[in-house]
């Protein structure tokens, strides 16, 4: 299958590494610069390091180039960044069937994924979001890894999710889009929470009581965005949380680590040197649960350790004063 994959950050980057085994593949970046730098070098030094490019990976800056051929796209670029791709590639008159593989809100409008598309493509075109645990760098090693495929078109879901399916990439099918979308945005905030947790030290159960907890917030905005409380215990909800709230390679995590030694957000962000989906969408996500009357205290306590990172201990504190309730 001829597949184009419109964005070369880590993701973008591994997913293509990943699949030029068994699919020609094109790998598309808007940066010419960025796209020169990989020609030459046949590696990602600035998203995705110590990986190099198969010799048959296609490069491309020209969009319709890029898609020209393809039988489907990737769209891996970040959340905020979605719907001007699309906008570009509605410019270039393609029907290409895609799935994207960005976690999060947009932050001007709080919207999901699938609902940038909708406002942005035709309704005709074939459309789906792949999601669940998966860092890119394990994705390039070629390391096992289970993704959930979801889409409302049961018959492309089938084929997009044999196309990515591999030896160590398993991709399960869902119809719950907007499940599947709102469990990757919220894991992202519940990270940073459990990277702060483990940078001030407050212990395992602490982290673990967190992460549980938190799940129950993903699982409550997700049903009020009409998604299924199912999805939230699979791959999408409580597999990325666990993943994403406890694994080293996690940006969120490592965004909630520095955030408790009191760095300022602007220098963790600028460390970093990578897009933390979590950061801009706490917000997105505490003003649509206020709006939808939803309970999301973890999500709140995020906001305003990332408002100043001095108001981690107190927002722990609060979170414990918390008046006593039924688990369920």
């Amino acid at each position: 299958m001829k597949i184009a994959v419109l964005g070369a950050g880590a993701w973008g980057t591994s997913i293509s590494i990943n699949l030029c085994a068994r699919h020609e593949v094109r790998l598309w970046a808007r940066d010419a610069a960025h796209v020169a730098a990989l020609r030459a070098d046949r590696i990602n030094q600035r998203y995705l390091p110590g990986h190099s490019l198969p010799p048959a990976l296609a490069l491309e800056d020209d969009l319709a180039r890029a898609l020209d051929g393809a039988e489907l796209m990737l769209v891996a670029v970040t959340t905020n960044g979605l719907r001007a791709t699309l906008r570009a590639v509605r410019a270039t008159a393609s029907s290409v069937p895609l799935v994207w593989l960005c976690k999060g809100f947009e932050s001007a409008q709080a919207k999901l994924p699938h609902q940038v598309c909708a406002e942005e493509l035709p309704g005709s075109v074939p459309r789906g979001v792949l999601s669940g645990p998966s860092f890119a760098e394990e994705v390039a090693r070629g390391l096992p890894a289970a993704l959930t495929l979801a889409s409302g078109d049961s018959g492309f879901a089938r084929n997009a999710a044999r196309a990515l399916h591999g030896a160590t990439l398993r991709v399960y099918l869902s119809e719950d889009v907007a499940g599947v979308e709102a469990a990757g945005a919220v894991k992202n905030v519940i990270a940073i929470a459990a990277g702060v947790s483990d940078g001030l030290e407050l212990g395992l159960s602490a982290r673990a009581a967190l992460i549980t907890r938190g799940l129950a917030e993903m699982m409550r905005l997700g049903v009020a965005l009409g998604g299924r409380a199912e999805t939230f215990m699979g791959l999408a909800g409580a597999g990325d949380l666990i993943l994403t709230s406890t694994g080293d390679l996690s940006r969120n995590r490592r965004v909630g680590l520095a955030l408790a030694r009191g760095t300022p957000l602007d220098a963790v962000l600028a460390g970093l040197g990578h897009i933390a989906e979590g950061v801009h969408t706490a917000r997105a996500v505490a003003g649509l649960a206020q709006k939808l009357s939803v309970e999301m205290p973890i999500t709140r306590a995020v906001c305003r350790v990332l408002d100043d990172p001095r108001q981690a201990r107190a927002a722990v504190q609060e979170l414990l004063a918390r008046e006593q309730k039924s688990e369920y």
